[in-house]
């Protein structure tokens, strides 16, 4: 039997009432991978590294509102979030969803209105992509497509802005002239002629930001593989978006 996508998403749950979070995990992680929290510090610093599909926040949290972290959530991904509340008031309701709430659930509730409020939620999950890519003091936004280097920006060309957020979206990774003239024109090389290509728009992306800075520190970010091609320096991905 095929498994479905979404009975490996990742779950957050945010609940300061231990035994109603330990209920949830157990329910949830029969299909699921779930971790949890029960504070609004505790679950940021998971929600970076765990990287969640679907967080599910308790309104009341010790540190914070639950509405106040979907917010904050909010302003790094497009996470599916679901709130826990007991209050039922329609004025209540419309709050948690102006709060950028996919869905909420009224307390108390069954573990089967969860489990089909959670499969309803998973329907509309999409691949999680990065946001801000960073480097250092370098950033870029792949959503509203700025390079900021020191929190400067960086005048761009559309072509330079697809290289450099190519190779920074695939940090680490080697690749040759061949193959970027392929992933960015979209063509077959040809040969020199073509790959020569390569090295003056990465030339132009290095000289604009050492304007910014001193005259070596583009190398840090975009480097050279002697005899082959580029490689872009390891990058910390932080901000994330659901996207189609």
């Amino acid at each position: 039997m095929t498994t479905s996508a979404s009975e490996n998403a990742k779950i957050l749950i945010v609940e300061d009432d231990a035994p109603i979070r330990t209920l949830i995990y157990r329910y949830l992680s029969q299909k699921y991978e779930v971790q949890f929290a029960g504070d609004g510090k505790t679950a940021l610093e998971i929600f970076e590294e765990f990287n969640p599909v679907l967080v599910i926040l308790d309104w009341n949290l010790p540190d914070t509102t639950g509405l106040k972290l979907c917010q904050e959530m909010q302003k790094r991904t497009n996470v599916l979030v679901a709130i826990l509340s007991s209050r039922t008031a329609e004025a209540d309701r419309l709050q948690i969803l102006k709060a950028g709430a996919d869905d909420y659930l009224c307390k108390p509730f069954s573990l089967e209105e969860l489990k089909v409020r959670v499969e309803v939620l998973l329907r509309r999950s999409r691949t999680v992509t990065p946001r801000t890519l960073k480097c250092g003091q370098l950033e870029i936004d792949l959503v509203s497509k700025e390079v900021r280097l020191q929190q400067q920006t960086l005048t761009l060309t559309g072509l330079e802005y697809k290289i450099l957020s190519f190779l920074a979206t695939h940090s680490g990774e080697a690749w040759s002239r061949k193959q970027l003239i392929e992933k960015i024109w979209g063509w077959q090389s040809n040969g020199d002629s073509d790959e020569r290509l390569v090295d003056v728009h990465i030339g132009q992306i290095r000289k604009k930001m050492d304007r910014v800075v001193d005259e070596t520190v583009s190398k840090r970010f975009i480097q050279t593989v002697r005899g082959y091609g580029y490689t872009f320096a390891p990058i910390e991905r932080r901000d994330r978006v659901v996207s189609n």
